[in-house]
């Protein structure tokens, strides 16, 4: 899952020698809300057969959850710069387990509440990816930052790669229980969460972190940003008159938003009869798959993305996933799981090589424009909505269209802008 992130920002005083320890800590940050956003693909069927929900309603879980990304990444900006990074940390993990305590009466009440759930739990990480991002932008030479940021994104993926499978033996693996007793069995596991939450709150409060301040014009263009001007040279105030940032927020809309559909109708569509007729809990195994592709991948990634014209290397996992897709949506049986599957494996690296290519030579815009882009993540919300709505009317073989429509625009801003960074790989 993806991550807020402001570039524009200096540790105070801190050696260069003296970044791994920190980095460490802050990537358990990353590994637990990937936990938690991954498990929504596990309590989306199981919300869906419980109340009898159809496509679009399911849906409303990715709509509150990300939903809150774009509701609460500039509030908790605001936040952030009122109480510092390593609280505001602190605070993000508290809100959570806030939400996460919520499903306890949720269970016994209905689905509405369960949405309120979500979206709390939502803005507590939200908070956080406000709050960590900043440190792995900084903790290290700022030409390696998006390599950096595909690191730390591996471990975030490790977090995704455990929850569908863990989701399906804690939650799915009762759909022979009545209703009462389904609707339960998710009191426990997100009680242990919320535990967990407050102990890494606690531990996170008093760990030795180093204080990070906004970079003031000048310690921007020392680090090499150039605040002037457009990567044409041409001085430009607006955020729009960047075609590159403009683009770029549109393709992390559409990125953000295809990887969560698919991750959302992975346990029913294994669980059509033409496809594999799995169960909900051993369909949940194989959704682990699909984010473990990621995690592989965000790996290989961070050794080669130093080497590869990310323009050139954003593209050509648009065109495998858009290839991989149409295999899902045409064929049947194994095939066309594995396909679904695989494409885990090719939006690996395309969250921080979109984020990277679009605050391109922003300089004094890119504190604004990575918050276009933050904002940009409520595709999550809306893209899942939308192949709800393909699913209900078409089917949900057909509704598969619509994250092949986003790597399509994927595609084109690859090679759009392949040349970027010079035809060389990313300095």
């Amino acid at each position: 899952m993806e991550h807020i992130s402001q570039p524009s920002l200096r540790p105070q005083s801190q050696p260069a020698t003296g970044n791994t320890g920190p980095l460490v800590i802050v990537t358990t940050l990353f590994f637990m809300w990937g936990l938690l956003t991954a498990l929504n693909d596990v309590l989306i069927p199981h919300l869906k057969a419980l109340y009898t929900l159809s496509y679009v309603q399911a849906m409303l879980v990715q709509f509150c959850f990300f939903g809150a990304y774009f509701a609460v990444s500039l509030p908790a900006g605001m936040l952030i710069r009122k109480i510092g990074y390593q609280n505001g940390a602190v605070a993000g993990l508290v809100v959570a387990a806030g939400g996460c305590t919520l499903f306890y009466p949720a269970s016994n009440s209905g689905y509405g509440l369960f949405l309120l759930g979500f979206f709390v739990l939502a803005s507590g990480i939200t908070i956080l990816q406000v709050a960590a991002n900043p440190y792995v932008t900084v903790l290290g030479d700022a030409r390696n930052a998006s390599s950096r940021l595909t690191l730390t994104q591996a471990f975030n993926s490790l977090g995704t790669t455990v929850a569908p499978a863990l989701g399906g033996i804690l939650i799915l693996s009762g759909h022979a229980l009545d209703r009462a007793a389904q609707a339960a069995s998710v009191q426990g596991p997100y009680l242990v969460l919320a535990a967990a939450l407050l102990v890494l709150a606690l531990l996170f409060a008093f760990a030795r972190l180093p204080k990070i301040e906004h970079a003031d014009e000048g310690a921007v263009q020392a680090a090499g940003v150039e605040s002037a001007a457009g990567i044409d040279g041409v001085p430009r105030g607006s955020l729009l008159a960047h075609r590159h940032l403009v683009l770029g927020a549109i393709g992390i809309f559409l990125y953000v938003g295809a990887e969560v559909s698919i991750g959302s109708f992975l346990i029913n569509f294994f669980g059509e009869p033409d496809i594999a007729g799995l169960a909900p809990a051993d369909a949940a195994h194989y959704v682990s798959y699909y984010w473990g592709g990621a995690m592989i991948g965000r790996f290989i990634g961070f050794a080669v993305m130093r080497f590869i014209s990310p323009g050139k290397a954003l593209a050509f996992n648009a065109a495998m996933s858009i290839a991989l897709v149409m295999v899902a949506i045409f064929g049947h049986g194994h095939a066309a799981m594995w396909a679904l599957i695989a494409v885990g494996l090719f939006n690996s690296i395309m969250f921080p090589t979109i984020f990277s290519m679009a605050l391109y030579r922003l300089g004094k815009l890119t504190g604004q424009a990575s918050g276009v882009l933050c904002m940009a993540i409520v595709g999550g919300a809306l893209v899942p909505f939308v192949q709800g709505m393909l699913a209900d009317t078409l089917g949900l073989h057909w509704s598969f269209l619509m994250p092949a429509a986003c790597y399509a625009f994927i595609l084109y801003f690859g090679l759009k802008f392949a040349g970027l960074y010079g035809a060389g790989p990313q300095q």
